[in-house]
């Protein structure tokens, strides 16, 4: 399980470049970020090298903060590994709230949100998924 942050910002320009100023001004390292918005706000979501401590200098700087358990895992880049990834989440039924993903290299990378973080770990480690 990883901890995952919310923050809910309002939808006008440099927002998000405040809060990147915030963590980069105190040493804390964005590993994985997703933003969505409507026409008044935007939730970007993030995963960072240290939770308790961006919370506090985000907090700190006005922002709104909420904390959420998450799933991140590693597979392989390749055509395909999505689909089982899905496909074991499916046979477990096991919905998703929401995720994201990047590739580096010959890897790929996934944060997932569900409701039952526990059963998610465990299908994906039964079917081979590196859970971070």
């Amino acid at each position: 399980m990883t901890k995952q942050i919310s923050l809910f910002l309002e939808n006008k320009n440099g927002r998000i470049s405040e809060v990147a100023k915030t963590l980069g001004d105190n040493g804390i390292n964005m590993k994985a970020f997703s933003m969505t918005e409507t026409p008044d706000f935007g939730i970007l979501r993030i995963v960072v090298a240290d939770t308790e401590k961006a919370v506090v200098v985000l907090s700190e700087a006005n922002f709104a903060v909420s904390i959420t358990d998450v799933v991140c895992i590693e597979c392989s880049d390749r055509p395909g590994a999505l689909a089982e990834v899905l496909g074991c989440l499916t046979s477990a039924d096991i919905g998703i709230n929401y995720m994201y993903a990047f590739s580096e290299g010959s890897m790929a990378k996934f944060v997932i949100k569900t409701a039952d973080i526990a059963r998610c770990e465990e299908a994906l480690k039964n079917a081979g998924c590196t859970v971070l």
